[in-house]
């Protein structure tokens, strides 16, 4: 979960595939943390991403970098402590003007049941499950 966690911070960009009905919705997220070793991903109660995860918790995420791209897909579950806010805002500041630990929109979710795929054109696949 290490190597994933790293890829995807080192990459800045990723992008959340959820469904709403039978779209597929896609779009650009950028906070990944760890927290009591679980992989952490962070959103506003009040979006669309939001609603469309407590329908249905099946998501993937794809990052690509330097020639190479990763894909995890799992299942998210909210975490509402506000430990595993704090911990999210605390490793992007820059979130805090938008987002607190205290507040009823800020919504920080880990994966459950992931399946992590490197992939690229020169090396073969590898899979990490956690």
């Amino acid at each position: 979960m290490q190597e994933v966690y790293e890829f995807l911070k080192s990459a800045e960009t990723y992008y959340l595939a959820t469904v709403e009905g039978d779209q597929p919705r896609v779009r650009p997220f950028g906070t990944i943390d760890i927290f009591e070793d679980k992989l952490y991903i962070q959103t506003g109660k009040s979006k669309d991403v939001s609603k469309q995860i407590q329908a249905n918790p099946k998501v993937e995420i794809c990052a690509f970098k330097d020639g190479k791209w990763l894909r995890v897909a799992g299942c998210l579950v909210r975490d509402d402590r506000r430990e595993a806010k704090a911990h999210m805002l605390d490793a992007y500041p820059s979130l805090q003007g938008m987002y607190s630990a205290d507040d009823d929109n800020t919504e920080v979710l880990y994966f459950k049941d992931a399946k992590a795929t490197f992939s690229s054109f020169t090396e073969p696949e590898k899979t990490v499950e956690f």
